[in-house]
């Protein structure tokens, strides 16, 4: 089953990446490392995580204050966010259609 980032999701991942770089030299890329084993377990147990809506669930990630909102396809795992679980918690529904939340 391969990953796809919808484009918002991949520009926050980014953007995560080199806020934390800012913060300490290599964090960003622990970050990266986190979330590359984060999206590992959500191939192994696409199903084992919290349902945030319908279609939606969100696995949150171990050593950051982050989680992945995704959505099972067919042939694949769509991220539709890489969210700071401390903003905005709705804010990946924008990106969406009403009825694929």
């Amino acid at each position: 089953m391969r990953i796809d980032f919808l484009d918002p999701a991949d520009a926050e991942f980014i953007e995560t990446i080199a806020y934390y770089n800012l913060q300490s030299d290599g964090l960003g890329y622990e970050f990266a490392a986190e979330i590359k084993r984060t999206l590992e377990r959500i191939l192994q147990y696409p199903n084992a995580w919290t349902p945030i809506s319908k279609r939606t669930r969100r696995c949150r990630t171990s050593k950051f204050p982050y989680g992945l909102i995704y959505q099972i396809r067919s042939d694949s795992i769509l991220i539709v966010a890489v969210q700071n679980l401390h903003k905005h918690p709705d804010s990946w529904k924008s990106r969406l259609k009403i009825d694929q939340i």
